[in-house]
This record gives structure tokens, sequence and C-alpha cells, in this order.
């Protein structure tokens, strides 16, 4: 008896040291990540061609990819959040970035905000116009400055000081502009209306490290009023992180979100309520936010991701460590 318990032993050490059995449950719990990511809510998804649907989804996924790819290879989660929002913001479809919609005197202003959910830091930008990927320039602000937001010149002024960075690189505000765009404003002009700027992005995410993050990136509303800043850069409105809770991106009229408090709102619930993650969105986007002006992207620190929105459609993705992928426009 005592010989086959060591030969058991034995065999046990070998099939461990060449990988014949699984890891334990520890080493997979350190390896284990999620990433959800958004293009905005206010999408109608039956208003796209099937081609059309086919580029958003084949978008959503170059974006979703990057920040798997970073996280399966052990980047934080702020990493994977930033460089998953540059793809975004260079993709000419959604509204952050090239891309950006006009306020109503025809130029872009664009606001980011990344936060940390390990530190509850965060950084944020608003109102500049020459940052081609504003959400680099807002984890700058949060690593390199004592400061949470930076607005319109002064952040300007603040990316001149850090121009031998490669990651704040500056554009003409022409760089923005697309002609889908533009026929989009000149529509809102006609109808002198602020519609929703569909195509507002964000992501949040687990890293295998255990710590949360959260990033959104936006160009506002169609024919907003220039100097207007929405919810985004607003950390507990539109961006929040806390690893004791969730992290949070929402998407759609930044107002209704300000006026909610809906980052730490959703905190609160979780944690002085015990609300879980998936509920404590549904009330949000059901309950409390009003129908048609909002999209939510979550993720937990158990993994646990929630993607909803009270608008006709949210083009949204997410993916974890264990294989499952999501890719989806519609409600």
């Amino acid at each position: 008896m005592k010989f086959i318990r060591k030969l058991a032993a034995s065999l046990a050490m070998i099939a461990n040291s060449t990988g014949l059995i699984a890891s334990s449950g520890a080493e997979e719990e350190r390896r284990r990540f999620s990433i959800a990511i958004h293009g905005g809510a206010g999408v109608e998804p039956d208003k796209l061609s099937d081609a059309q649907k086919l580029e958003h989804e084949a978008a959503l996924k170059r974006a979703l990819f990057t920040g798997r790819d970073l996280l399966a290879r052990g980047a934080t989660a702020l990493e994977a959040v930033e460089q998953t929002i540059r793809v975004l913001e260079d993709e000419p479809l959604f509204n952050a970035g090239r891309g950006a919609v006009f306020n109503n005197v025809g130029t872009h202003e664009l606001d980011a905000a990344i936060a940390d959910g390990k530190t509850r830091n965060g950084g944020a930008v608003a109102g500049v116009t020459t940052i081609k990927n504003p959400i680099s320039l807002a984890r700058l602000v949060m690593t390199e400055t004592t400061h949470v937001l930076l607005i319109g010149d002064g952040a300007e002024k603040f990316a001149d000081e850090l121009k031998t960075k490669p990651q704040v690189e500056r554009v003409p505000n022409s760089y923005f502009s697309t002609e889908h765009r533009r026929k989009e404003w000149n529509a809102a002009v006609e109808k002198d209306t602020r519609a929703v700027g569909k195509g507002t992005v964000g992501c949040v995410a687990l890293d295998s490290h255990r710590n949360l993050a959260a990033g959104t990136s936006t160009g506002g509303l169609t024919n907003k009023k220039w100097g207007r800043v929405g919810s985004v850069p607003i950390l507990g409105a539109g961006t929040f992180a806390d690893n004791e809770t969730l992290a949070i991106s929402g998407t759609g009229i930044g107002e209704h979100f300000i006026r909610n408090s809906v980052g730490f709102h959703l905190h609160c619930l979780m944690k002085y309520r015990s609300m879980p993650l998936a509920k404590a969105v549904e009330e949000m986007t059901d309950s409390i936010l009003e129908t048609d002006t909002a999209g939510i992207i979550a993720v937990n620190v158990k993994g646990e991701i929630v993607m909803r929105c009270n608008t006709p459609g949210m083009a949204r993705a997410s993916c974890d460590s264990n294989g499952n992928t999501v890719v989806l426009l519609a409600q």
C-alpha cells in the first residue's frame, strides 16, 4: 500500500512537470480575465445594411481582440483599456477620435476618461480639439499630474509639454471629420436638434491580477453647443472603476448620466444594498434612466460581464479567458 502511494505521487509529479494534468484552481484564477467594449448606444440595426452590420462587427472584434490579447499576456486592465480604446478612436465608424460628431459651430470637441479600480484614481480630458487619441492623454493626466480633469486649451498645453511621448499625437481638427458625420450634422442643423452622438466608445476590463479598469471616449452629441461637456470625462457619471464593486463605461445622453451619477450610483447599489451586478445595471437602465437614453457595459471582480441598453441597439462585444465571445448590435 505504501509503495502504491509513493508510485502515485511520483506519477503525479511527472505528469505535472510535463503539463499532462490541469493547473490548480489557484493558477486558473490568476490567469482569468474579462473584457467588454461598446461602440455607442442609439445604434439602429434595422437601418443598417447587412454589409454595414458586418463592418461594425468586424471593427468591434478588432478592438476587442486587441484588449483580449494584452490581458492574455498578463497586461494590466488599465493598459488593455487604453489600447483597446485607441483602436476604437482610430475607427471612423464610431463617435470618438476619427469620426467624431460635429458641434454646432462645425468643429470637433473630444472628451475621454480612464479609471483605475485598484486605486480609484482617474484621469480625464474634455473639449480637446487636436489630440488624436484622447484616451492616452487622459491616462497621462492621471499618471503625470495631481489632477483628474483638464479641459480645452489647458489640456492641449499639457499635451504640448508631453510632446516627446509618442502616444500624444497631434492632428488638425479636420482629421476627425468624416462625410457621414457631416451629413448627420447637416440634418441635425436643419432640424435644430442635438441628437444622441451615436458611437461613443468604451471599455471595461478585469485583469489576471484581479484589478478593474474602465475607459470611455467620445465626440459628444451631434450639433451640441460649443463648449458642452457630457458625462464621459466625469468620474462617477459615465466612467467609474472600483475593485470592490465594478468597472463601468456608459454611452447615450450624458446629461442623464450626470444627473444620476450613474457610475457611482451603481457602485452604491452593489456595495450598500448587496445588489448583484446584473440586477444593479438592470435597475439603472430600466427604472432610473429615461427610455432611449443610455447603454452600459460593466464587469465585476468575479469577471461577470453585463452589457445592457434601453435604446433600440448598442454596438457591443465581450470576451473572457474561457473563450466566451459575444458581439451584438441589437438590443
